[in-house]
């Protein structure tokens, strides 16, 4: 099956019950038994819920994975793998990740004795010399959040493999359309479903898929203890949003490496940093393992002061949280996405005050770069 037709007809199609070609909303807490202990399928949906089951099939089959799991946003689905580990469990992480994630690792689940290390995961020798004897995964974000940074994820799921390390790739920039990090060796793949998935900035979602029977006992057990769920509603609503995912991610792709070109020839902007640019360092790896170079671009214009010029100007970037979406969304992650992350940091990694976030949408493209040309005038 291919990918677009994988994205439609995978996992469980329609309602065999009516005939139904969409997947009903079944708005319900708790299933009627016919007997104690028996029941068709369900007793309680946090434990599961059909239109929640329907998606977790879906996202399954399209990231070729064992089982899929919902939760209620992409942090809560960070949290609740990280809680397949223990107090005194070491994770080694890319040192450039969401904001988001920085901020859960260094102020809520370093509270419980889980200790973590950030370094270039681009750089396996870094990985490798930060595995302690305590260390159990590595965590992988991939394009990194913002600055594009490209990590090998066959090579470090190898080297975790050969010291009985998991592999845990956070996909929401490359989507299962065009990144598949299982079939790359990965063991649990994270999506901010919020994004490109759901594609239309309206649901808040986290997706986990992994890639054995005995992970997935174990990430059910987490949800079904923590209860960070997500709710039948934006569950219909992703399996939806999956159905034109190829679509939309394809126009994305094509629109930002226009755009990446524009940027990169324009007086009034810096460094630009996409991986589809002869210009990144990671583009041959990119095109080795992923099917495109996704939507997002980052570029300098100099200082906070000129990014607030630029954001003032433009008509067709909305300026907003998040990214993913058919319309196109505008950051400044310094004081947006990444505000969590200590300034000093965010300095030693490159975040500077300039830098600027776009999220390409689905518009038309020359729409697109005279709005960005008339703003950087």
């Amino acid at each position: 099956m291919k990918p677009k037709t994988r994205l439609i007809h995978g996992g469980i199609v329609g309602d065999e019950a009516t005939g139904a070609v969409s997947t009903p909303i079944y708005q319900v807490s708790t299933y009627k038994q016919e007997a104690v202990g028996k029941f068709k399928g369900y007793e309680y949906s946090r434990t599961g819920n059909p239109t929640r089951h329907a998606l977790e099939e879906l996202i399954a089959d399209v990231e070729f994975g064992h089982a899929g799991f919902a939760f209620g946003s992409g942090m809560a689905a960070i949290s609740s793998v990280m809680m397949l580990f223990s107090a005194g469990d070491h994770v080694v992480l890319t040192d450039d990740v969401y904001g988001g994630t920085y901020r859960v690792i260094n102020k809520v689940l370093n509270r419980f004795g889980l200790e973590f290390t950030f370094v270039d995961t681009g750089n396996l020798e870094e990985v490798e010399a930060a595995v302690k004897e305590n260390t159990k995964a590595i965590f992988i974000e991939t394009p990194t959040n913002p600055l594009l940074k490209v990590t090998d994820i066959e090579a470090v799921s190898a080297f975790a493999k050969s010291k009985g390390l998991l592999t845990i790739v956070d996909n929401t920039f490359m989507t299962p359309y065009l990144q598949n990090p299982i079939s790359l060796g990965a063991d649990i793949v994270v999506h901010s479903a919020t994004k490109y998935i759901g594609g239309h900035s309206d649901v808040v979602a986290g997706l986990v898929v992994v890639n054995s029977a005995e992970l997935a006992e174990q990430v059910h057990f987490v949800q079904n203890s923590i209860g960070a769920i997500l709710g039948p509603q934006d569950s219909w609503l992703l399996i939806r949003g999956l159905k034109t995912l190829g679509l939309r991610m394809e126009e994305a792709n094509s629109n930002a490496q226009k755009i990446a070109e524009f940027l990169e020839a324009h007086e009034a902007v810096g460094k630009v940093i996409y991986p589809g640019l002869e210009s990144h360092p990671g583009r041959d790896l990119m095109q080795k393992q992923a099917n495109g170079f996704g939507g997002m671009i980052s570029f300098d214009v100099g200082s906070r002061e000129k990014a607030g010029e630029l954001l003032a100007k433009l008509k067709y970037f909305t300026l907003a949280e998040s990214l993913g979406a058919v319309e196109s969304l505008i950051s400044v992650p310094a004081q947006m996405t990444h505000a969590s992350i200590p300034i000093e940091r965010r300095a030693e990694l490159g975040i500077v005050e300039g830098l600027v976030r776009i999220s390409v949408g689905i518009e038309d493209v020359e729409d697109l770069i005279e709005d960005l040309e008339n703003a950087l005038k």
